[in-house]
């Protein structure tokens, strides 16, 4: 792998705002500059690089020569187009810079992107080409954007008078569909000079062409060990984290329905023992009213026992008090005796009446279609002749011995 200090110079004039290469030109160099500074820094950790702009005031280092890939990357944002392309300045600064380098064993190179209209003379280019040779400085040229014959031709010389050993490319890209970077990748500025090509630079012309690397993660491990490993031993742990996720849900849902399954147990135990309460509060309740109905059942078979003559005694008692206390109510009941008398003594003539058989057999005669020699008439007369008689005779012995004398 080549120890290489690179300085990159930027075209930010106003030729950049044309839109002849997708999005514009300024963002498909600016694309092409994060390629080529991410190849150089990958071919090799001690390998740096530096970034200046060639438009505007003045020419204005913005990094230099470093191996910081993320602060090279950062100082392409927000860069401000406008003004001319000042390539001799341009060259002269960047060699500059890389004489000050601080590892002395960095070979040299510079990259320029042209891509507006190159005002300088020929000779005065081809003077600063024999400079750079004489220093050892190789200079890669692209050549995009204004398609001019003369632009061509100065480039052209300027590449003769640096180039020693072919060391020194440069590359015409025309206006096409193609992104600009697509087209470098293929070319020496990105392969090198017959090293094979770094890891970077080879896998973006693989993934530019569509194939597909036998590679993990598409990076050789032969080219690039560490950068293999680091994204084996990230793969790795983002699985195990993974795992270790999936395992903790399984547990807390397990958790769970150990969980769900005591609180069913415990609420069935607190249902069971609330309707053994209730259940045993009914049958004391049942007991009490069985002991209730028991008590007033043997009351009753108790009332049921006692003697008439002492309850009628009592009765009499009781209403005599009454009685003594209340005249009203001893001419009412003195008025419902007389009645009961009176219904008594009809009671008794009516069944006089009906053992009289000539006074019967004439009422039946005078009753119309009623014949008294009927056996069935006769039948009934006899029988109610019988039930008046023992009737008679009870209240033949009721009767108070007074009412027999």
């Amino acid at each position: 792998m080549v120890l290489e200090a690179t300085m990159i110079c930027i075209d930010n004039s106003e030729w950049m705002r044309n839109g002849d290469y997708a999005p514009s030109r300024f963002q498909a160099q600016a694309d092409a500059v994060n390629l080529i500074c991410g190849a150089k820094t990958q071919s090799n950790p001690e390998n740096t690089v530096g970034v200046l702009t060639m438009a505007g005031k003045r020419v204005r280092v913005l990094v230099t020569p470093t191996s910081d890939l993320g602060k090279i990357l950062a100082c392409m944002h927000g860069l401000e187009i406008g003004g001319e392309m000042n390539l001799a300045a341009g060259i002269q600064v960047a060699q500059l810079a890389l004489k000050h380098r601080q590892n002395k064993k960095q070979q040299q190179r510079i990259i320029v992107f042209a891509g507006s209209v190159v005002k300088h003379e020929k000779k005065t280019l081809e003077m600063i080409g024999r400079k750079l040779k004489k220093n050892s400085v190789a200079l890669d040229i692209i050549n995009f954007g204004e398609e001019d014959e003369e632009k061509s031709e100065k480039l052209e010389a300027l590449l003769a008078a640096v180039n020693n050993n072919d060391t020194s490319h440069i590359v015409h890209v025309p206006a096409g569909p193609s992104a600009l970077s697509d087209v470098l990748i293929s070319t020496p500025i990105f392969t090198g000079d017959g090293e094979g090509g770094s890891g970077f630079a080879a896998a973006a012309a693989a993934a530019a062409a569509g194939g597909v690397s036998g590679f993990d993660f598409g990076v050789d491990p032969n080219l690039d060990p560490e950068l293999a490993l680091a994204l084996r031993v990230s793969m790795e742990e983002e699985r195990a984290r993974q795992e270790a996720a999936a395992k903790k849900a399984a547990e807390d849902s397990s958790k769970q329905g150990k969980g769900a399954e005591e609180q069913s147990s415990s609420q069935d135990a607190t249902m069971t023992e609330r309707a053994s309460a209730v259940t045993s509060e009914a049958e004391n309740k049942s007991v009490d009213f069985m002991d209730d109905d028991n008590a007033l059942l043997q009351q009753a078979l108790a009332m049921s026992m006692d003697e008439p003559a002492s309850s009628h005694d009592m009765r009499d008692t009781d209403m005599s008090e009454v009685v003594a206390d209340d005249p009203e109510l001893a001419l009412a009941l003195q008025m419902s005796v007389q009645e009961g008398e009176k219904d008594s003594a009809s009671d008794k003539d009516m069944s006089k009446l009906l053992a009289d058989q000539s006074f019967v057999s004439s009422i039946l005669a005078s009753l119309p279609g009623v014949d008294p020699n009927d056996p069935s008439v006769r039948d009934l007369l006899a029988s109610m002749q019988n039930q008046s008689e023992p009737e008679q005779k009870k209240n033949e012995e009721n009767k108070p011995p007074n009412e027999e004398k």
